[in-house]
């Protein structure tokens, strides 16, 4: 192990590594509040983040890669091919930069890595092997139904079928309404997640995301189609309260890129001379222990429900304790 990665962490004799700042939600909901860490807190972590790149890529999708308004109005096979291949494009791009850079040419070895093993081949994987399988449902499913779902919500803009809130309605809730996006992702993913994680629908459906108990790039996306369906639709929200395509697409390519940062498996990313956090161990452990940290952001929906885990001793007894109890539970049921 490096100093410099000894100095951020630590790895014990089994190869896990766990980062020296656990994670947390930030002030946001903290008790009693606290004016000047939020605000700190807002512009450091909130605005200048991966965020920022998400709102970049629908910004420049909108401008410069979207169909007009009058095609867009009328429900066309061309300009949904257009769409469908450039998400296919962009998703590509970014998933497959991350898992060259991290995983096909281990530009920085397992400095950081959560599990300092690799992706490897197994039966229990579609095509036997990691890596095929996640990028065969991230794009033969994932794509295809993120895709269907911008199809609608744009047909819907554009033919007048919603409101269509313009810059110059109101500017305030138009970027109100932008910030509070990534807030509402959370919420939603937490809901669908929780609900995927009952007996029957985690057999069937999300056990395949769950195959990944040692994620990279692709894991963030490759889940079964109806996890797609459930995971997309957090959209869907933009057929019903009034808004913009913008904030569709913000909304859309945050649930389409923030996955990668979150699965790559490494705490910090170096680029040239920079090392940027992934905020990604807290999301580790869930595919590591299953049931815990069901969402990560500002919003501390798993410790209110019971469900954080920060890595620490006091976590995984915490942990134990709730697995005995649903034991116990489920034997004198």
């Amino acid at each position: 192990m490096t100093l410099e990665e000894a100095e951020l962490g630590r790895r014990d004799a089994k190869g896990s590594w766990t980062p020296e700042d656990a994670p947390d939600f930030g002030p946001l909901f903290a008790w009693p509040i606290k004016p000047l860490a939020i605000a700190r807190w807002f512009v450091l972590d909130y605005l200048v983040s991966w965020q920022l790149l998400y709102f970049g890529v629908a910004a420049g999708v909108w401008f410069l890669a979207a169909p007009s308004v009058e095609t867009m109005s009328r429900i066309h096979p061309g300009w949904i091919a257009f769409v469908l291949a450039r998400n296919l494009a962009i998703v590509v791009a970014w998933y497959g930069l991350w898992h060259l850079r991290l995983y096909s040419r281990r530009s920085q070895d397992t400095r950081t890595k959560y599990n300092a093993s690799w992706p490897r081949r197994s039966t229990r994987f579609t095509f036997g092997h990691q890596t095929k399988d996640n990028v065969f449902w991230s794009l033969a499913s994932g794509v295809p139904i993120m895709t269907a779902f911008e199809v609608i919500g744009l047909w819907l803009f554009a033919s007048g079928r919603i409101p269509w809130l313009r810059w110059a309605d109101d500017p305030v809730w138009f970027v109100v309404l932008m910030l509070l996006i990534p807030i509402w992702r959370e919420v939603h993913f937490y809901a669908v997640h929780r609900l995927i994680h009952k007996p029957v629908l985690y057999r069937k459906v999300h056990a395949l995301h769950h195959r990944n108990v040692n994620p990279g790039p692709w894991s963030g996306l490759s889940m079964h189609p109806i996890e797609h369906v459930g995971y997309f639709s957090a959209s869907a929200i933009h057929w019903i309260v009034p808004s913009h395509p913008l904030h569709l697409l913000f909304n859309q390519f945050h649930l389409a890129m923030a996955p990668v940062p979150g699965h790559a498996g490494f705490e910090r990313i170096e680029v040239g001379g920079a090392s940027l956090d992934t905020h990604g161990f807290a999301h580790y452990l869930h595919h590591k222990y299953f049931e815990v940290n069901y969402s990560d952001g500002a919003v501390p929906l798993d410790r209110w429900f019971g469900s954080f885990h920060d890595g620490s001793p006091d976590s995984m007894d915490r942990l134990r304790a709730r697995r005995r109890t649903n034991v116990h539970t489920a034997g004198d049921a």
